[in-house]
């Protein structure tokens, strides 16, 4: 059983990620030279973006599988959408079946803001789990809400996942983003582990290290389980046993 990625951007043209398909391509082998085998690419849910549209990303991400499959690199697609905290129509959207989730559709991906306090963040975790949905926080450790001691495991509690934005070990994202991510692994607040790739370069480079020092972190089980075991259950709905 291979890695598994359920944050990247690799559809190309869409938003802040893959600007072609030749890039998309590029990202792909860099994975699968990794040990990855399974993706989710995560296009953002957001109204500046072309992926706004279901209809889009569906295309791109059968445009990108048919490459990937005529490349010969084994890797599997599953979808995905990273979603907004901010935005107001996150849960007509989600009633309304517009909004993508992960895999078998039990998940949903979302960002909170870089910058500035969300007081409604328990509130939005407590009437997705209503709706039979688990948030999955991405990249928390670069977020300032989670900067404030105790929230991280607060709304772990309340039934949020944590998704550690993996480059954050090795200071991609700056020292602050790097303390707090290795005070939420230490502290087990992890249900899973990403990329969040937007791009081609150096990646391999970037992303093995980062990978290097997640198992020097957490051992080779924990690795397993951050990057192999839980991923896979989310993709199929199944959301216990992950934290």
């Amino acid at each position: 059983m291979g890695l598994v990625d359920l944050h990247l951007h690799l559809l190309p043209g869409v938003d802040d990620g893959s600007r072609s398909l030749d890039d998309s391509l590029a990202m792909a082998r860099a994975l699968k030279a990794l040990g990855f085998s399974q993706l989710a690419p995560s296009p953002h849910h957001r109204v500046e973006y072309p992926s706004r549209s279901r209809e889009l990303c569906a295309a791109k991400l059968e445009e990108v599988r048919s490459a990937i499959d005529a490349a010969g690199l084994g890797l599997t697609l599953h979808p995905n959408a990273e979603n907004f905290f901010l935005d107001d129509e996150l849960l007509s959207d989600l009633a309304s079946g517009r909004l993508r989730l992960l895999g078998k559709g039990k998940v949903l991906l979302l960002e909170a803001p870089y910058q500035g306090p969300l007081p409604r963040l328990g509130d939005l975790v407590f009437r997705l789990k209503l709706k039979g949905v688990t948030p999955l926080i991405a990249h928390p450790e670069r977020c300032f809400e989670f900067a404030r001691k105790g929230r991280a495991a607060e709304l772990v509690q309340h039934g949020a996942l944590l998704q550690l934005d993996v480059g954050a070990l090795t200071g991609r994202y700056g020292k602050a983003p790097q303390k707090l991510a290795r005070g939420f692994l230490d502290d087990g607040l992890y249900a899973v582990a990403a990329t969040d790739l937007h791009s081609p370069a150096k990646a391999e480079q970037w992303v093995g290290d980062s990978l290097a020092a997640l198992e020097k972190a957490v051992g080779k089980a924990g690795f397993d389980e951050l990057f192999r075991v839980r991923p896979e259950k989310l993709l199929v709905g199944d959301t216990s046993s992950t934290s």
